[in-house]
């Protein structure tokens, strides 16, 4: 203030709310300093599932199962397996004997008849051989019936247990006509009952039933 100007200050234009200022945005007030709201409460989403690990899935459809052997076919081939080797064993017993019945009738001293025991030995050693062949027939059929569906392993198997049972009864025979006088026929006929057992139930079960029919019903080998 001056000595020339005396009274109250003038009023500033700034201090008039009303007073036009320079052209631009309207104040929009101060900014915000809150934070917005969070989003509605509410379960978590759900976690995806881990993938499994193992073995990668084969490749392709899953083959069909093939047909399984019918079990009257397995019982006859073991009986058939069983009965070659009691067979190999009688044939080996009886080899013996008839060579031991041989070298008695070589020496002619103290034999009643050497002519007859010549020729039981001569028969002894026959049929001894003629054993072994028929179990080695009668394994190999049984072995092929398991390996195979051909008819001809059936027919080769069948008429190796018809065959063990021809021997069976020559054998009742052969025995009752020479040793029968003794009052043994209960053992002969047990004798002859256990070698021809097996081989009649191995008949049967192929016969009938599933054990025929699984043989030629396919071309499989």
């Amino acid at each position: 203030m001056t000595g020339a100007n005396w009274g109250p200050p003038a009023p500033s234009p700034w201090a008039d709310p009303a007073t036009p200022t320079e052209q631009g945005a309207p104040y929009a007030g101060p900014p915000a300093t809150t934070q917005p709201y969070p989003g509605a409460y509410g379960y978590p989403a759900a976690y995806h599932p881990a993938p499994q690990w193992g073995p990668p899935a084969p490749w392709g459809p899953v083959p069909p199962r093939p047909p399984q052997r019918p079990g009257q076919l397995i019982t006859a081939a073991v009986l058939a397996l069983a009965q070659a080797v009691v067979t190999l064993i009688a044939s080996l017993y009886l080899w013996f004997i008839a060579s031991i019945a041989d070298l008695a009738a070589a020496g002619a001293d103290g034999v009643p008849s050497p002519a007859a025991v010549d020729a039981l030995a001569t028969e002894g050693t026959v049929l001894a051989v003629v054993q072994v062949l028929a179990a080695v027939v009668l394994a190999g059929g049984g072995v092929w019936a398991l390996n195979t569906r051909r008819r001809g392993a059936w027919r080769l198997l069948v008429a190796a247990l018809a065959a063990q049972v021809l021997l069976a009864g020559y054998w009742a025979v052969r025995l009752l006509s020479e040793i029968g006088a003794f009052g043994s026929e209960g053992a002969i006929a047990s004798f002859s009952l256990f070698f021809a057992a097996g081989p009649l139930v191995g008949l049967g079960m192929l016969l009938v039933g599933p054990g025929r029919r699984w043989f030629g019903s396919t071309r499989q080998a």
